[in-house]
């Protein structure tokens, strides 16, 4: 029986395509056979909302729940809901100082931050990650990721990859580019890889992606 492992993706302020990165990473750690539950904790309620405009006939393959309130509330309807479950994603709010997201970051082994390659965003990267390390400190078996999320194939973009790599937290090798295919399958209400030959190069990516975070999840 493999031991289930929890990753929380959270951010610090909203538009880092967090749970566009959830969606993907469940979509592709299913692929490969892992039974993954997704835990909505962001009020906004954008995973619920994604799943919500799946077709019947072809749902995301990971189940999918809200959940809030208090740590060990969490903690109960996580354990409530992930029999049989091999990954949980936990999909915070965009804000790492909200209780939910304290919650996720005192449950999980891996947090990934996404980071959109502009300015304000490593601004705030660069908080988030001084939060992150923090709790790492306090939870040594944390671990903390940096993602990056909706990169351009421009200049200013590549200039800021550049900065990310001297942050102090790993940055994946496994970049999610501003591909139309991602927000496709958040219309079709399931993952990159619903949509067939015509998101072959996003599928790539978030294979690549999955493949590296599960490098990251140590034993």
């Amino acid at each position: 029986m493999k031991k289930l492992r929890i990753i929380a993706l959270s951010s610090q302020k909203g538009g880092s395509g967090k749970t566009t990165v959830a969606m993907q990473l469940a979509a592709g750690l299913a692929e490969r056979g892992e039974d993954v539950l997704i835990i909505d904790l962001d009020p906004q309620q954008s995973a619920l909302h994604w799943t919500a405009a799946a077709a019947p006939e072809s749902p995301l393959p990971a189940r999918i729940i809200g959940a809030g309130g208090t740590r060990d509330q969490i903690l109960r309807q996580m354990a409530a809901a992930s029999r049989g479950a091999t990954v949980v994603l936990l999909d915070c709010p965009p804000s790492l100082d909200h209780t939910h997201t304290l919650a996720a970051l005192d449950m999980a082994r891996l947090v990934i931050i996404p980071v959109v390659p502009g300015p304000t965003d490593l601004w705030s990267a660069r908080s988030g990650e001084q939060f992150v390390l923090k709790r790492m400190e306090e939870r040594p078996r944390l671990r903390g990721v940096l993602l990056p999320n909706r990169v351009q194939r421009t200049a200013l973009a590549n200039e800021m990859l550049d900065q990310l790599r001297e942050f102090s937290l790993p940055v994946l090798d496994s970049p999610l580019t501003q591909l139309n295919a991602y927000p496709l399958s958040a219309a079709a209400g399931n993952s990159v890889f619903a949509l067939g030959n015509s998101a072959n190069t996003a599928q790539e990516e978030v294979r690549r992606m999955v493949s590296a975070v599960i490098g990251h999840l140590g034993n």
